[in-house]
């Protein structure tokens, strides 16, 4: 008898990493559900012309409502490349969804009066669309969903140090 669950995809699986493997593949199938998530609801909320990327820039910078230089916004949501986050405030920029600061100097951004706006209305699609949804279900309480955002992130300085190990070729020395 077969010891190892089915796999739901392709996904790199090993004798010992079965779980791990369905798990990445759940990430994957996740990931891109949250991504298209994330861009209809702002759409709904009035900005069709936003990437994925660019809603949660739109989000960081509106964070606790203080100016956040690019090296802080790419931080915050793990984006190593800064090129993409300053291609993505430019756009935001462009639209009147941030505003530039200076702290010394160095840049910083913040959102306008529009971009706080915007994350309101997509606040309020969210409660109706999500939160409400996901209430109704009754399997899924908030503090299960907690205990997954503390698990992600855990896994997330798990996944960044094999990475940094696949990088420097120590992952078995």
């Amino acid at each position: 008898m077969n010891s190892h669950p089915t796999l739901s995809s392709s996904h790199p699986e090993s004798q010992h990493g079965a779980e791990t493997a369905e798990f990445e593949y759940g990430l994957i199938v996740a990931g891109n559900a949250f991504h298209r998530w994330v861009v209809r609801c702002m759409t709904a909320a009035g900005l069709a012309e936003l990437s994925s990327l660019e809603v949660l820039l739109l989000h960081s910078v509106n964070h606790r409502a203080r100016d956040k230089s690019l090296s802080d916004i790419g931080f915050v949501l793990n984006i190593e490349d800064t090129h993409i986050v300053n291609y993505g405030l430019k756009k935001l920029l462009r639209l009147g969804l941030v505003e530039r600061g200076k702290r010394g100097k160095e840049v910083t951004y913040r959102s306008s009066d529009a971009g706080q706006e915007a994350v309101r209305r997509y606040r309020e699609i969210r409660e109706d669309c999500l939160i409400r949804s996901l209430e109704s279900l009754g399997t899924v309480n908030h503090k299960q969903i907690g205990d997954a955002a503390n698990l992600l992130r855990a896994l997330s300085g798990l996944y960044d140090q094999a990475a940094r190990a696949a990088t420097s070729a120590s992952c078995t020395e």
